[in-house]
């Protein structure tokens, strides 16, 4: 009678400890779910961080082609007959407000601080632009890095498929003229005693991830530049 009472214990000492190791195992794959799925948001907020970035330079770049002239594309000589200061509601640079108020986009909205006034005109504003076409020339330099660390051509297209998700808009306000000290042709340089005067520009630009119109991601960034005369 005791030996069977032994073997009784046994029994539900092994389906006791079985359901522990269970509840554990199924604990720590829920712990490494949670895990792998913050290690992507973050990874994808970081990404989107960056196309924000992007975005404020791809702002900068046309800010300075319109002060100094457009680049052509076919010689790189850059036209500066065609320069001019670029003013809030006038993009063409002939001195008539052409441009309406900036669509009002949700990154358009995601900056509070902005005066919602109904007369409120932007230099510029681009929407829903696409990071991977930025980028796209790399992929086909099979002697860049990035490119050439990926071996299948599967790998390939889902690293191209997960950056097409990435978009980016940017929209700049003339916020008048003024003064910084410089010297050379570098807009970040700070040296030097020289005093000229020049017109501020302050650059919204958002990075996205997802559609534009209700992104899941979405990172604002602006800046000032002051581009001289």
């Amino acid at each position: 009678m005791i030996r069977n009472k032994q073997k009784g214990f046994a029994l539900v000492l092994s389906l006791v400890l079985l359901l522990a190791m269970s509840l554990m195992g199924g604990a720590l794959i829920v712990i490494a779910s949670s895990d792998h799925q913050g290690n992507n948001s973050s990874d994808e907020y970081q990404q989107t961080f960056y196309v924000a970035e992007t975005a404020l330079m791809q702002a900068e770049k046309s800010l300075v082609n319109k002060m100094m002239g457009p680049i052509n594309t076919a010689s790189g000589i850059r036209n500066y007959s065609e320069r001019y200061i670029p003013r809030n509601g006038d993009k063409d640079g002939d001195g008539v407000a052409d441009d309406p108020a900036p669509n009002q986009t949700p990154c358009y909205k995601s900056f509070r601080n902005l005066t919602r006034a109904t007369d409120f005109r932007v230099v510029e504003q681009l929407e829903n632009q696409s990071f991977f076409s930025l980028i796209e020339p790399i992929f086909g330099d099979a002697s860049f890095p990035l490119v050439s660390t990926i071996d299948t051509p599967n790998a390939i297209n889902d690293e191209i498929e997960k950056l097409q998700k990435f978009r980016y808009e940017f929209f700049s306000v003339n916020a008048g003229t003024s003064s910084y000290k410089a010297s050379g042709v570098s807009l970040k340089k700070t040296s030097g005693s020289a005093q000229r005067m020049g017109t501020a520009y302050r650059i919204y630009a958002c990075g996205m991830m997802g559609n534009a119109n209700n992104p899941e991601i979405l990172v604002p960034l602006e800046t000032i530049v002051i581009l001289s005369h």
